[in-house]
């Protein structure tokens, strides 16, 4: 029973020095006039995402249905989704950035040449600060979520949905 004891204990002690390793996301510390707002529950997500991401384009899908919840929404266009830069630019120039994110979630594939030409030095300058946001937090993966300062990465929703309540 004492050895029992003594490894859950210095497993939990691992826990927490392993939290402690991974510098968190300081949620406070977060510019999220820079986020796109969607929603406007009372529990606050904070996510960066690439529109392109299929898994990214799930968790839209679940959250689209959630009136409890709001989104802070900051890009991180992959490499590996090319098409994803310039959507992101597209959605940060818009006035309305949550409809233009919706609206850009809604089709597939680049955007057509209206939407290019509607890209502002604004929209370029804030996916450029996405970038920096989520490179300096040390997000390198999309969706990652942080809710009350836990963070999720991926579409975990055994994970996600307990501290959704």
């Amino acid at each position: 029973m004492t050895r029992v004891l003594v490894g859950l204990l210095s497993l939990a002690v691992l826990g927490w020095v392993l939290t402690l390793a991974r510098p968190a996301l300081a949620q406070d510390t977060l510019d999220l006039d820079k986020a796109v707002k969607v929603g406007s529950g009372r529990i606050m997500v904070i996510e960066f995402t690439d529109p392109d991401c299929p898994f990214c384009r799930k968790a839209e899908a679940y959250f689209r249905n959630r009136s409890d919840v709001t989104r802070y929404i900051f890009f991180i266009p992959l490499s590996s989704h090319p098409a994803s830069k310039p959507k992101v630019q597209y959605i940060l120039s818009a006035r309305d950035k949550a409809r233009a994110y919706q609206e850009v979630l809604a089709g597939s594939g680049p955007l057509d040449p209206a939407r290019l030409a509607a890209i502002t030095p604004e929209g370029v300058r804030l996916q450029k600060e996405h970038q920096e946001i989520a490179r300096a937090n040390k997000m390198t993966s999309t969706p990652t979520f942080m809710i009350y300062g836990r963070i999720i990465e991926g579409l975990d929703l055994r994970r996600l949905e307990p501290l959704l309540k």
